[in-house]
């Protein structure tokens, strides 16, 4: 099998990735990348993907960075049904226009909430001031109340009647801050409707299984990640989030 992807499936955009080629039948060498141990950075991945960064494509000797960049390309090497990726101009702009804007509102918002709640009280030992959680959560609910007036308004999916990459996308990003306890789905109907429609279309058994991982991640204990990788890890969040 030429077709390798590089994953860890608790990465938003990995799990994308992974669903997409799951449920188009796309065949591939599922080629894991465990982040928490820092096999990211390790010699043997570095000549995959020199940007350290997960996921990565690697197709006879074409390799590629960059969820997005992966998801398109599979989609047209394997011709996958329009509907993920419209052939209509205006559509497939609708998408794109999704794909663009995620980066630093769903997806970064998402992860704070991740970090914030679940990550940085495991490497600190002690929970965040629930000022500063409140914060980063109301950062979240500001961007999904402009994802739901936006993007999906009143319709079934973002583009209307179909499930698309962005709809696959924006789903696989909220699952982050439910995997670290906050149900953002609860008190959001339509969201929580546009939800099952996704997990429906995708398929209720693969989606649950691409995010055990992420829904078992509130029983993340520092002891189970690595001395080195756990003070690296530590770095990182307390300079995105100050010091505590």
């Amino acid at each position: 099998m030429s077709l390798k992807l590089y994953l860890d499936l608790l990465s938003q955009p990995c799990r994308a990735l992974y669903l997409f080629a799951k449920c188009n039948n796309i065949p591939f060498e599922f080629k894991r990348v465990d982040v928490m141990k820092g096999q990211h950075r390790s010699e043997e991945f570095l000549k995959v993907n020199a940007l350290m960064k997960v996921p990565a494509l690697k197709d006879g000797s074409f390799v590629l960075a960059e969820s997005i960049a992966i998801l398109l390309y599979l989609s047209r090497k394997f011709k996958t049904p329009d509907h993920w990726y419209p052939s209509d101009l205006q559509k497939r702009a609708r998408v794109d226009e999704y794909l663009s804007w995620q980066h630093t509102s769903i997806r970064a918002k998402g992860s704070e909430v991740f970090l914030s709640r679940l990550m940085l009280p495991v490497l600190i030992g002690q929970p965040l001031p629930p000022e500063k959680v409140t914060g980063i959560t109301q950062g979240l609910n500001f961007v999904l109340k402009q994802f739901e007036e936006k993007f999906l308004q009143d319709k079934a999916f973002i583009v209307g009647t179909e499930v698309s990459l962005a709809d696959l996308v924006a789903l696989v990003e909220l699952m982050q801050p439910v995997g670290a306890g906050y149900n953002l789905f609860e008190e959001r109907p339509k969201l929580a409707e546009w939800r099952s429609r996704v997990e429906a279309a995708v398929g209720p058994k693969l989606f649950e299984e691409a995010h055990q991982g992420i829904l078992k991640a509130k029983y993340m204990t520092a002891d189970k990640i690595p001395p080195q990788v756990l003070e690296n890890i530590k770095k990182e969040a307390l300079k995105q989030f100050g010091q505590i």
